[in-house]
Order: structure tokens, then C-alpha cells, then sequence
């Protein structure tokens, strides 16, 4: 039944949405999520900045971690085959990616960043660069590389490695804090003495 819905989709978006015109913007709108290359410098340029270093480590953290569990890990247990393999007249409009399907990469490493950034940044930025983020998603429907189910499915796990994302920050920040302060509070009580 997922086969097809994803199915439908697909077909619905070659038959009434791609044309000669959009084709150019959404292949430039995926290439910037190629290899994760766009949140990266996002990342970098946030954690060079020192008023948005933080922000910057929340997302970098994110995006490490969906990385890691998403491409590393559940694409080569899932190994989900590219709809082009399988769905009758459907012919992707950019070169066929090597890795397997299921989730979308783009689609969770968007999210990891873009969701962090909507819940942590002042609105007239983050807000553009979530929109960014679903382009980028929707994008990879439009040329033809990923079923609908593998976007969603890397959007829900970009949005849970963005919150894993700041917990895992949090935990390190206080374990070094406490870790620091324990040496300052013996010395304190050594010079009492």
C-alpha cells in the first residue's frame, strides 16, 4: 500500500508538476544538499561567529548524528532500492545517486539543521532557511530519486536528531562544567584549612 501511494505521488508530480521551467530551480535546490555540503558551511560559518557559536554546535551535533544513524547505518540495513528502479516511465532528472534509498538524506540532514534553527534562531532567519529545508525535501520528489515515504521518513528523523541534538550537547556541556568546578571547589576547601 506505501509502494502505492509513494507510486501515485511520483507519477502525479512527473504528469502535472514538472516542466521546463522549475526543472532548472529544483535541480539547483537539490544540489545544494548534496553531500550535505550547504548545512555544513551553514554549521561552520554559525560556530565561527561567537553570538551564534552555540547555535552552531546544536546544529553541528544534529547533523553528525543524523548523518552517522541515517547514511551509515539505516540505509544499509534497509537497502530500499531508487524509484526509478521500480516505477514504470519514471526517469530521474539528475545522475543517478549510488546509495540506496531509504531515508533520504537531503531530506534529514535539511531538517537536522533547519529544525534547529526554527526552534532556537530569531524567526527572519531560521524561518527562510526551513523553507529552504522543505525545498530541499520536495525537491528530491520532484527529480525522481526518492520515494515520498523515504523523504518523510528522513524529515521525522532529522526533526528527532535536531532535539537529540541539543541533549546530547546539553549532557557534554554539564558533565565539563561540573568536571570544572570540581577542581575549583577542592582547592576552595584546601585553602580554608
Amino acid at each position: 500500500m506505501i509502494f502505492e501511494i509513494d507510486k501515485a505521488i511520483l507519477l502525479f508530480i512527473r504528469d502535472y508538476i514538472v516542466n521546463d521551467y522549475l526543472t532548472p530551480v529544483m535541480k539547483f535546490i537539490t544540489a545544494l544538499g548534496n553531500s550535505g555540503i550547504f548545512w555544513i558551511i551553514l554549521c561552520l560559518a554559525l560556530m565561527i561567529y561567537k553570538p551564534t557559536r552555540r547555535l552552531g554546535i546544536y546544529c553541528t551535533a544534529a547533523l553528525a548524528l543524523e548523518y552517522f544513524c541515517c547514511t551509515v547505518i539505516i540505509k544499509n540495513i534497509v537497502k530500499r532500492g531508487r524509484p526509478y528502479t521500480k516505477i514504470e516511465g519514471l526517469t530521474p532528472l539528475i545522475k543517478k545517486p549510488g546509495q540506496y534509498s531509504f531515508p533520504s538524506g537531503h531530506a534529514s540532514a535539511a531538517l537536522a539543521v533547519s529544525y534547529t534553527l526554527l526552534r532556537k534562531a530569531p524567526k527572519k532567519f531560521s524561518i527562510p532557511i526551513f523553507i529552504l529545508g522543505l525545498l530541499i525535501c520536495f525537491s528530491r520528489l520532484y527529480v525522481a530519486v526518492h520515494y515520498p515515504s523515504d523523504v518523510l521518513g528522513g524529515a521525522v528523523l532529522g526533526i528527532l536528531f535536531s532535539y537529540i541534538g541539543d541533549f546530547v550537547v546539553d549532557r557534554i556541556q554539564k558533565r565539563f562544567v561540573k568536571n570544572d568546578a570540581a577542581p575549583a571547589q577542592v582547592k576552595d576547601s584546601t585553602a580554608d584549612s
